[in-house]
């Protein structure tokens, strides 16, 4: 298992983490979400969606290399497409452990915050 999945599920324990599609456009809209993960098998349609909506107010998103089949695993869900953390203390520890891993691969680069 991927170590980010781990940190991603400890923030749905802690109630800390959007997920679903539309709670993820909520909580971006709301300026809520610190930082979104996308799989990396999600529709173009919702890429581009969360990906405007990111552009849109200033979020800040990575496209996973985990697919919805192994997100919602995690979280407990079906196919999950996206999610958010809405603390930033857990965003830390996400891009801690995907340093840690031996090759990141989490797909594309976080976005830069405008």
């Amino acid at each position: 298992m991927k170590k980010y999945l781990g940190v991603i599920g400890l923030a749905k324990r802690a109630g800390k983490l959007a997920t679903g599609t539309e709670s993820v456009l909520d909580a971006i809209r709301a300026g809520k979400s610190a930082l979104v993960l996308i799989a990396a098998d999600a529709s173009e349609d919702t890429r581009k969606r969360i990906c405007d909506k990111c552009a849109f107010y200033g979020g800040r998103y990575v496209v996973l290399s985990s697919t919805k089949t192994e997100l919602g695993t995690v979280l407990g869900r079906n196919d999950t497409a996206a999610a958010s953390f809405l603390d930033a203390s857990f965003v830390k520890a996400f891009e801690a452990s995907l340093a840690r891993e031996e090759t990141i691969s989490a797909g594309k680069e976080i976005s830069k915050k405008n």
